[in-house]
C-alpha cells in the first residue's frame, strides 16, 4: 500500500468534449430564462386578448377582466402543479407526448407530439412577429420591413442555438431579468400612485355589439389563456437540466408559476382600476407602462425590453421542439438523425428544421401577428388536456398515497383546458384555426408512416432474431485503376488486406495507351492481374458497372475498392475529378456489392 496517496478507481477516464459535463447544463435560474421567457413575456398579449373581448360589451364590461384574470391564474396553479408531476414521473422530457405515449396509448401520443410541434413553431412565429411589431412602433421606419427583421432575429437565434442551451441560457438571462423587473415595476409603481401619470394613444368609441355573457366571458377567457403558452416548456426540457434535474426543474416551473400569475394579477387589477380600454397606436401594455413610469426614458426602455423579450421568447421552441424530436426518433416516429447530437449538446437537425419551419411560415403571412395568433394557443391546450388526463390515469392505475386527491386536481385542469381550447376553435376556426385542425392530423399520418417505415425495416432485417451462421466463401476485391502511381500502389495495398484475390481494372478507349500502361503493370510488378475493358464511348462508369455485374454472377463476395484523392485544403477539391464518387453512387444503385472508397491524403 502507498501511504499518503488517495485512492483512485482504476477505470479510464474519457476527456470530455466542449459542450459535455455537468455545467453545461442548466441550473434553476438559467432554465428560467432559456425556457420560461415565452411564458413570461405573453404578459405583452394575454391581457390585451382579454380587453380586445369584453370591449364588444362595452367599457363597463371591462371589469370582468379581473376574475376573468384571476379564473386564469388559478388553471395556472393547477397547470404549474401537474407539470411539476409531469417532471417527476417523466425526467427524460417530452411533456405531454411522454404522459400520452405512457398513460394513453399510441393514437394520443401522435396526438400530443403534432400539437407541440404546431405549437413550439408558432412560438417562434408570433414572438419574432410581435416583437418586431413593438419595435416598429418605436422606430416607424422599420414598419415596411417587418419580415427581414424577423428573419434576422431567427438567423441570431438559430446560431445562438446551434452552440447550445447552455451558452443560449446564459444570453438570455439579463434580457430575462430586466423584462420581470420592467413589469413588476409597472405594478407595483402604477398600484402605489393611485392614478395613471400619463396617457397615450389615441382616443376610440366604443360602441357596445352584444351583452355580457356566459359566452362571452368564456371567449375572453380562453383569449386570455393564450397567457399560459410556454409553460410545458419545462416540462419538455428536463434533460437539459443539471443534476438533480428534477428538482431544479420543479423549482424552475414554480418560479414560473409565481411570476407569471403576479404579473398577470396586477395588471388586472391595473386594468380594472384605470378603466384601460384600447387605444389607436398603442398596446394595452404600453397604456399601462405610461401610467405608471410616464411619457419619459423609462417608458421607451420599457417598450424595448419588451421587444427584446418578445423576440428572444421564441428560444423555448428552441429549447424544447430539438429534445420532443429526439424523444420521436428514439421511437422510431421521425428519421433517426433528429436523434444525433453533434460534439456539443444540441440536437443540430431538430434546430435547423424548426428553424426553417419558422421561416417558411413567417414568409407565407408575411409576418403579420395577427394571422398567427388563431392559431397559436389551439396546440397548446391540447397538449394542456392530454397532460392531465394522462395524468388522472397514471394516479388511477398506481394509486400511490394522496392519489385521489392529485387525480382530482388534473382533472379540473383538464376540463378547463378543454373547455379553452373548443371555445378557441370554435370562435377562431373562420379566422384561420382551421389551419392546425389541418396540419395536426397530417403530422400524426406523417409520424405513423414513418413509424410503419421502419417497422417493416426492422422486421427484414430480423432485429431482435438470432441470424443464421455467417458463410465462408471466396472474395474478390475489384480496383478500378487508370495508370501506374502512388496512388495505385496505396489502394493494391489496401485490397491485398481486405480480400483472398485481387484484379485492378482499366478502362481505355486508346489501344497505344493500353500498350503503355501493360508496359508499366509488367515492369513494376505489384502481383495482381491487370484486366483492360475497351471503351470506345469513353465512358468509365459503365464499362466498369458492367464488369463488377458480370463478376457477380458467379456467386463470389465481391467487393469494390476506389482510389480518391484528397486535398488537405477544401478550396482544391473542386480541382479534383468526382468520377470515383460518381462510380461508387452507380454500384450502390445497381449492384449489391460492397463498395469502399479509400483517400489518398496529399499534403497541398
Amino acid at each position: 500500500m502507498a501511504y499518503g496517496l488517495a485512492r483512485r478507481e482504476l477505470r479510464p477516464r474519457v476527456p470530455l468534449r466542449h459542450g459535455e459535463g455537468d455545467k453545461y447544463h442548466l441550473t434553476s435560474i438559467e432554465g428560467l430564462a432559456a425556457l420560461s421567457l415565452d411564458a413570461l413575456s405573453s404578459v405583452a398579449y394575454g391581457p390585451e386578448a382579454i380587453v380586445l373581448v369584453l370591449i364588444a360589451a362595452g367599457t363597463s364590461a371591462l371589469s370582468a377582466t379581473l376574475p376573468v384574470t384571476l379564473v386564469i391564474a388559478g388553471l395556472l396553479a393547477v397547470l404549474v402543479v401537474s407539470y411539476g408531476q409531469v417532471i417527476a414521473v417523466h425526467p427524460d422530457g417530452g411533456g405531454a407526448y411522454a404522459v400520452g405515449k405512457k398513460d394513453l396509448g399510441p393514437t394520443v401520443s401522435l396526438l400530443a407530439a403534432a400539437s407541440l410541434v404546431v405549437d413550439y413553431v408558432l412560438t417562434v412565429t408570433v414572438s419574432l412577429a410581435a416583437g418586431a411589431a413593438s419595435l416598429a412602433s418605436a422606430f416607424p421606419v422599420l414598419g415596411s420591413h417587418l419580415l427581414a427583421v424577423c428573419l434576422i432575429g431567427l438567423a441570431l437565434l438559430t446560431a445562438v442555438n446551434l452552440r447550445g442551451v447552455a451558452e443560449s441560457a446564459r444570453v438570455l438571462m439579463l434580457p430575462t431579468a430586466l423584462f420581470i423587473v420592467s413589469i413588476l415595476g409597472i405594478v407595483v409603481l402604477g398600484l402605489v400612485r393611485g392614478h395613471p401619470v400619463a396617457v397615450v394613444g389615441t382616443f376610440q368609441s366604443v360602441h357596445a355589439t352584444e351583452a355580457l355573457s356566459v359566452f362571452l366571458l368564456l371567449k375572453a377567457f380562453s383569449s386570455g389563456c393564450s397567457a399560459l403558452t410556454g409553460v410545458e416548456a419545462i416540462a419538455n426540457g428536463v434533460p437539459s437540466f443539471r443534476e438533480p434535474r428534477v428538482k431544479r426543474a420543479q423549482r424552475t416551473e414554480l418560479m414560473l408559476g409565481a411570476l407569471l400569475g403576479l404579473m398577470l394579477i396586477g395588471m388586472a387589477l391595473l386594468i380594472r382600476r384605470d378603466h384601460v380600454a384600447p387605444r389607436g397606436g398603442v398596446t394595452v401594455l404600453s397604456q399601462l407602462t405610461a401610467g405608471a413610469y410616464g411619457t419619459g426614458w423609462p417608458y421607451y426602455a420599457t417598450n424595448l425590453i419588451v421587444t427584446l423579450a418578445l423576440a428572444f421568447a421564441a428560444n423555448t421552441s428552441f429549447g424544447g421542439l430539438p429534445v420532443l424530436m429526439s424523444l420521436l426518433a428514439k421511437d422510431h416516429r421521425l428519421p433517426h438523425l433528429f436523434g444525433l447530437r453533434a460534439e456539443r449538446p444540441v440536437y443540430r437537425w431538430g434546430v435547423m428544421t424548426l428553424a426553417l419551419l419558422a421561416a417558411v411560415l413567417l414568409i407565407a403571412v408575411n409576418a403579420d401577428t395577427h394571422r398567427m395568433i388563431p392559431l397559436f394557443a389551439i396546440g397548446v391546450f391540447t397538449g394542456f388536456t392530454i397532460s392531465q388526463i394522462g395524468l388522472v390515469r397514471h394516479w388511477a392505475g398506481r394509486r400511490p398515497h394522496g392519489w385521489l386527491r392529485r387525480a382530482a386536481l388534473n382533472g379540473v385542469g383538464a376540463v378547463l383546458t378543454a373547455v379553452a381550447g373548443v371555445v378557441l376553435l370554435a370562435t377562431k376556426f373562420l379566422e384561420g384555426a382551421w389551419v392546425v385542425v389541418v396540419a395536426i392530423p397530417l403530422l400524426m399520418l406523417l409520424f405513423a408512416r414513418v413509424q410503419r417505415y421502419y417497422t417493416v425495416v426492422g422486421r427484414e432485417l430480423g432485429l431482435g432474431e438470432v441470424p443464421p451462421p455467417v458463410r465462408l466463401g471466396d472474395s474478390l476485391v475489384i480496383v478500378p485503376v487508370g495508370e501506374v502511381s502512388r496512388l495505385t500502389q496505396h489502394a493494391l495495398s489496401a485490397a491485398r488486406a481486405l480480400g483472398q484475390e485481387v484484379v485492378a481494372v482499366a478502362v481505355h478507349a486508346d489501344p497505344a495507351k493500353v500498350s503503355a500502361l501493360r508496359e508499366s503493370w509488367d515492369r513494376w510488378n505489384p502481383g495482381v492481374r491487370l484486366d483492360v475493358v475497351d471503351s470506345p464511348q469513353r465512358s468509365l462508369v459503365e464499362p466498369i458497372v458492367d464488369y463488377v455485374g458480370r463478376a457477380a454472377e458467379e456467386g463470389r463476395q465481391i467487393a469494390v475498392l476506389i482510389p480518391e484523392v484528397e486535398p488537405l485544403h477544401r478550396r482544391y477539391q473542386i480541382l479534383q475529378n468526382q468520377r470515383g464518387l460518381l462510380l461508387a453512387a452507380a454500384l450502390r444503385a445497381r449492384t449489391d456489392v460492397v463498395v469502399c472508397v479509400v483517400p489518398y491524403r496529399l499534403s497541398l
